[in-house]
């Protein structure tokens, strides 16, 4: 009896899927521990993942102290490319979910529970929180409201359904997305491009209503001088993505 009781809970743990979630950090010393404290006070059990982005400050070293696997890259390589070393991770390391969280303090891991639960239920393959949907909608500046705006229209053309928010990187995958992001992530100001790679990829993606905070420290990557290179870059990469080309995954 003993034996069989052992069993079914073995089988029980294999049942539950292993979600990791990656935080990418750059120079987030003041805020990457209390990102990290969040994330493990959500859930125990979830693997933090704090990818140190060739940091010149005590970021990896916070990560660490606060109880996250750390996974530094020798170079800044930018937001793309480490988050993509932490999907390569996740699927080296055969997690089933995977989250993304931004180091600097703004997504809530509390509203980690409303990301996962369309991608945990077998709804979607990817769900991304958007700020501008739902009664707790986020207002912004009209300038951030007209590009975000800009965006989210084109990105919902190409895509054939409704997008509010595809700067978000507050984003849960399943293991068809780590597998793709894995393979082909874009590395220069990604999150609007990302959702193109999705649906090019064939993954069934939805939004979600979330609260996210402002910055708790540190500055965006995106400064006065970088938002016109920014846009049209973005814009270019949505132009080219109207092509279509062949995923590096398919399906299985």
């Amino acid at each position: 009896m003993t034996q069989a009781v052992a069993l079914t809970a073995a089988d029980a743990r294999r049942d539950i899927p292993r979600c990791l979630a990656i935080v990418p950090a750059y120079n987030e010393e003041a805020s990457i521990s209390e990102v990290v404290f969040e994330i493990r006070d959500f859930d125990p059990s979830l693997e933090v993942l704090v990818v140190d982005d060739g940091s010149s400050d005590a970021t990896a070293a916070c990560a660490a102290e606060a109880g996250a696997r750390v996974l530094r890259l020798p170079l800044n390589l930018g937001i793309g490319g480490a988050v993509q070393a932490g999907y390569m991770y996740a699927l080296e390391r055969g997690f089933d979910v995977a989250v993304q969280v931004d180091g600097d303090g703004q997504h809530d891991a509390r509203e980690l529970r409303l990301l996962l639960e369309p991608v945990l239920a077998g709804r979607a393959d990817m769900a991304i929180g958007t700020r501008f949907s739902g009664p707790r909608a986020y207002r912004a500046s009209l300038a951030r409201r007209m590009g975000i705006g800009l965006f989210a229209t084109l990105v919902s053309i190409r895509v054939r359904q409704r997008m509010t928010d595809t700067t978000s990187g507050f984003r849960a995958v399943n293991y068809r997305g780590i597998r793709l992001f894995a393979a082909d992530y874009p590395h220069d100001y990604p999150e609007v491009e990302a959702v193109v790679t999705a649906a090019r990829g064939n993954l069934r993606v939805c939004e979600v209503p979330v609260l996210m905070r402002p910055r708790a420290a540190g500055q965006s990557s995106i400064t006065a001088f970088g938002s016109f290179y920014y846009v049209v870059k973005v814009l270019l990469a949505l132009f080219v993505g109207l092509f279509p080309r062949q995923s590096l995954v398919t399906d299985e």
